[in-house]
């Protein structure tokens, strides 16, 4: 008999649903839907670093594709015995006492407050460095598991600068809920926020959670932060729960809106790159890079040495975040893809503006060209960089556009450019783009390293990894590493889905799952030797030069 499962991708951009048949690991159908408001720009201000989501977007987004995903297939819709999501982290939303969404209430329908506080907002740098100060000044345990440094992109700091900046979400908003958390919540029969099942990954890697000190940090520290976030311990969670674990059955409503019955289970809730890591079969030794707009990285560890062992200025080190019985460790960079269209945007303004002005040129022939400009402009860089020789035109560049993440979270830093001449090109300053993001990376196991955590394998997954040889061949350069691209193009959703196989009672564990469920291999680049040596001697400016620049800005 059939047993179909599904997985749903809520990342940066757009919700992906993915169909897989868990018996023979077979992906069936996949379903992607753009986020409509988001698409447009709106409730953002990125010259602020605030990036703010409305939920209806997700909630759309899940309905239609999860019904196209059943449309398409023709499959027994009877036969879907689990769902499980996954979204970006930590991306916290104000709800009230029946865990909607506040941006849903009368008076906040178009408060960028009341709406999902996206990973990559930071407006809250402030208040991160009050949590590190405070921690630091009374030699508070809370950050032993997160790396040593809380950051702005996480739960705490951000429900801490929206109840400064907003009276009206801080007097209405009842509770916070991570956005992996709100979406779970909303499909199953649950109706009380304090039987709800929470993430074990979103509350260990973001939120201080741990069990060694009960949980959430104590109220007498969130007091001395702000007494509504001491008020607002009470209506969270003690308890969390590893994503192989049910939330509950899908409820009728939303049995009704997805075409499926309630008899399907739902899955306990996770971020997109810990999904990813299951999918693309990770295992001790093996980092996992989710190369999008940012990059995650994963891997796991053995509970027994980090349990004791502490890996310094990385996004934490969890119980069961990843593997249940296994630590999972995370580390990413704040932009990886996000830097090279950043360099996109700018080449592309003055054509988009000239062509405006071209009245012999009507606007579907202007929209045509636009549109192929988009099209072939990188794939036209990337050749024309990687035909570069002499290193002597390309610029040192620093990949902190949106801050660093990790080695040690530091939002307040920027990217800069040296090393510039009149021979620096456009191909030449894109190959220091890539050149620095790869260096990034490199920074990233050179920590695990240092800690201890040996490194072996990479693997890597998302729009990146599947589109560009050239920056995966240069990747594999720089780290001297081999580097794998996983063949399944929606690897966190299947990640997903074999959280939900699981959850759902057909496997009993996910490394059970992960042997037929799990993404095979695509292609494996291996590092080439004369690269491996000159990309070394770049990656010393790099690191003299990332030195300097921190070095001023601090």
């Amino acid at each position: 008999m059939n047993s179909y499962v599904i997985g749903v991708d809520f990342g940066t951009d757009s919700v992906r649903a993915l169909l897989v048949d868990s018996i023979s690991g077979e992906e069936l159908e996949d379903s992607v839907c753009i986020y409509d408001k988001w698409s447009k720009g709106m409730f953002c201000e990125p010259k602020k670093n605030q990036f703010r989501q409305h939920p209806s977007d997700h909630l759309i987004g899940l309905e239609n594709s999860v019904k196209e995903l059943i449309s398409k297939s023709k499959i027994n819709p009877d036969q879907v015995k689990a769902l499980s999501i996954d979204t970006t982290g930590s991306s916290p939303i104000a709800v009230n006492e029946k865990g909607n969404a506040l941006v849903f209430e009368k008076g906040f329908e178009n408060n960028p407050n009341a709406m999902v506080i996206l990973w990559k907002d930071h407006t809250a740098t402030k208040e991160a460095n009050e949590i590190n100060d405070l921690i630091a000044k009374h030699n508070l345990k809370y950050l032993k598991y997160s790396g040593g440094i809380y950051s702005s992109e996480w739960f705490w700091a951000k429900i801490l600068h929206i109840i400064r900046i907003d009276k009206s979400v801080k007097d209405f908003g009842y509770s916070w809920m991570e956005h992996c958390d709100y979406l779970t919540f909303n499909l199953i029969e649950e109706s009380n926020l304090l039987n709800f099942k929470r993430s074990r990954c979103a509350a260990g890697h973001k939120a201080m959670w741990h069990k060694s000190w009960n949980g959430l940090p104590s109220t007498e520290f969130l007091n001395s932060l702000d007494p509504y976030l001491g008020n607002l311990r009470d209506k969270l969670y003690n308890e969390t729960y590893s994503s192989d674990c049910a939330a509950g059955n899908l409820c009728g409503k939303w049995a009704k809106k997805l075409g499926l019955n309630t008899k399907t289970i739902i899955g306990v809730g996770t971020f997109d790159a810990h999904a990813a890591a299951i999918g693309a079969r990770v295992d001790k030794n093996i980092l996992v890079k989710v190369m999008g707009t940012s990059t995650c990285d994963i891997t796991i560890g053995d509970s027994k040495l980090l349990s004791k062992k502490v890996v310094r200025g990385i996004c934490g080190q969890v119980d069961g975040s990843v593997i249940p019985g296994y630590y999972g460790l995370e580390a990413g960079q704040s932009a990886f893809g996000d830097f090279l269209a950043w360099f996109k945007k700018i080449l592309q303004w003055p054509l988009e503006n000239t062509l405006k002005k071209i009245d012999s040129i009507d606007n579907i022939q202007k929209n045509q060209i636009i549109s192929i400009c988009e099209e072939r402009l990188i794939e036209d860089l990337t050749d024309a960089a990687s035909k570069i020789k002499d290193d002597s035109g390309i610029p040192n560049s620093l990949d902190w556009i949106n801050g660093r993440r990790t080695p040690d979270a530091n939002q307040n830093l920027k990217s800069a450019f040296s090393n510039l001449t009149l021979g620096s090109g456009s191909p030449e300053i894109f190959l220091s783009l890539i050149y620095s993001i790869c260096f990034g990376s490199k920074k990233i196991i050179d920590r695990f390293e240092e800690e201890g955590v040996e490194i072996k394998k990479i693997i890597g997954v998302g729009g990146v990894a599947r589109k560009s040889s050239f920056i995966m061949q240069t990747l594999s350069n720089v780290l001297d590493l081999p580097v794998t691209v996983c063949k399944s193009d929606q690897t966190s959703a299947l990640g997903t889905a074999i959280f939900a196989a699981v959850a759902g009672g057909i496997y009993r564990s996910i490394p059970d799952a992960i042997k037929i469920m799990g993404s095979k291999s695509d292609i494996i680049y291996f590092p080439e030797k004369s690269e491996v040596l000159r990309l070394k001697i770049l990656y010393n400016k790099y690191n003299q030069f990332s030195r300097f620049i921190e070095d001023q800005l601090n």
